[in-house]
């Protein structure tokens, strides 16, 4: 139960009403702190391993200690030195009396700042990725449903040429795709900054070493492999590179960009009632007018989506204003613009599994609205049928072009019907045609290979199962994935994306 007090100062809804708690957990400060003390230990033992004079004791007393933080004893010594790192390192050797002199050794703050930044985002990544295969598996299976019914396709949100329900699905999953391979392509990318020092030069480990160079970099690549990395950035500053997070956060904001606009166009049909996302037997659409039901997934997705996009703006800002070998001014922004990116990925990922997991489509609506609107597209298609019976293309589309106009006269100035078909039974011009008509009006025949496009597309899900190493290792050791069912989807979906983005 939360006290009262929480409910008097402002917690960030990203946490308290949206993100899982995976995702929450992984920029808590205790995932942060547990770290820093994980970081400290692999650098003791992989120095003492290098010769230094560190000792059993010493690190299996800071293991018996890494998990049980005193956050109030750390956050009084941050009050005092005014420097979070050290008043860890004070906490830390508090509890390990013995290890105190070698905790943090040759080390400097950004040695477990920005390397457990970087384990976030890594591991951050590998909370988003299996979402994102989710989605896209699902979005697959509704492609496949629907690949053949025709729908009114718009360019412009003008009725334009007939497409399919599956076929405009195909269009949002290509979209996810190219975002899968960027969100992975991303997270491949990232490295470990290492052990460099305080300006990147390794200076002090050097010093540690008496100028064994061979150390010093065995030292780099064994903390570098603890820390679960198979590459460390061979030059930093003080800090890595801040375009590292413009990468991370580039490949999360496009996501939020795919998923605005396939919230959006959900939106638009769920006006039209063509298509609606889920709806609870007990969900409220509105306080007021009790029969609405708003598209309120899509709605908080799309709200969501416009804030991970701006968020993009910071890491862009950040990169360009880093003085030198490092400047502070980094710090603050980053402590918000990054875990909010993650968090915000998060819940709109979730949101739209959600939705793609109950879409509603409504045929008889969608086959309305062709009605309404095929026998203006079919033009073409009776003046063609009346050509082969020997008519006159010119004469022809005279005809068509003056019922045509008086059959928009109808829709638009009376509120009626399209009835031009009815307008060429009535007229004895088009008496050699009239029994083709029902033909040349099917919907089927005005979709062109839509259907064939999507099961095209929808195949590569099932052709292969190639995925590299990585995609099957995150696949099968996350901790909130406990069903194997989820783990085969993230399989196929991982072979969807290479084939189809060539990934």
């Amino acid at each position: 139960m939360e006290s009262a007090d929480e409910f008097m100062k402002y917690r960030s809804p990203l946490v308290s009403r949206y993100a899982s708690k995976e995702m929450a957990y992984n920029f808590s400060d205790r995932k942060k702190f547990t770290t820093w003390r994980k970081l400290w230990i692999y650098l003791a033992k992989a120095e003492k391993a290098l010769g230094l004079p560190i000792t059993d004791a010493q690190i299996l007393e800071m293991e018996g200690h890494s998990e049980d933080i005193d956050f109030v004893m750390a956050a009084e010594e941050e009050r005092k030195l005014r420097h979070d790192v050290m008043a860890h390192v004070h906490t830390f050797a508090h509890c390990c009396p013995t290890a105190a002199p070698i905790i943090h050794l040759g080390a400097t703050s950004c040695y477990v700042g920005d390397n457990t930044d970087l384990i976030m985002l890594r591991d951050g990544f590998d909370i988003l990725l299996p979402k994102l295969a989710r989605v896209i598996d699902r979005l697959t299976n509704f492609a496949e449903t629907y690949a053949d019914l025709p729908t009114l396709g718009f360019t412009h949100y003008q009725p334009a040429q007939l497409t399919t329900v599956g076929k405009r699905a195909c269009l949002w999953l290509q979209d996810l795709a190219m975002d899968m391979r960027n969100v992975q392509r991303a997270r491949d990318d990232l490295r470990f900054r290492g052990v460099k020092g305080t300006t990147g030069t390794q200076a002090s480990f050097l010093q540690l070493f008496q100028g064994e160079h061979e150390k010093v970099e065995e030292l780099d690549r064994m903390v570098t492999e603890m820390a679960g990395f198979k590459r460390a950035y061979l030059v930093t500053g003080q800090t890595y590179s801040r375009k590292v997070d413009v990468d991370c956060l580039s490949s999360l904001a496009s996501m939020g960009a795919t998923v605005h606009k396939i919230c959006t166009d959900i939106r638009l049909l769920a006006n039209l009632k063509e298509i609606e996302e889920p709806f609870e037997k007990e969900q409220i659409g509105s306080s007021a007018m009790p029969y609405k039901r708003n598209p309120m997934r899509s709605e908080r997705c799309c709200s969501l989506a416009r804030h991970l996009v701006a968020l993009m703006s910071d890491p862009l800002q950040t990169a360009s204003v880093q003085w030198l070998e490092r400047t502070l001014d980094d710090s603050a922004n980053r402590r918000i613009s990054l875990p909010e990116a993650f968090l915000t990925a998060d819940i709109i990922l979730s949101t739209l599994q959600n939705i793609t997991e109950g879409l509603v489509v409504y045929p008889k609506v969608i086959e309305r609205h062709i009605r309404h609107e095929l026998p203006f597209m079919a033009t073409e298609n009776i003046i063609m049928a009346m050509v082969k019976a020997g008519g006159n293309r010119q004469d022809c589309h005279e005809k068509i072009r003056v019922l045509s106009q008086e059959a928009a006269a109808v829709v638009k100035q009376e509120g009626g019907d399209n009835d031009l078909l009815a307008r060429v039974q009535r007229d004895p011009y088009f008496a050699p045609i009239l029994g083709q008509l029902d033909d040349l009006l099917d919907p089927k025949t005005f979709i062109g290979r839509a259907p064939q496009q999507v099961n095209t597309f929808v195949s590569y899900r099932c052709e292969t199962c190639y995925v590299n190493g990585l995609l099957f290792s995150i696949c099968f050791t996350l901790s909130d994935q406990n069903e194997f069912q989820q783990n085969i989807d993230y399989i196929y979906v991982c072979a969807l994306v290479s084939m189809v983005t060539g990934f």
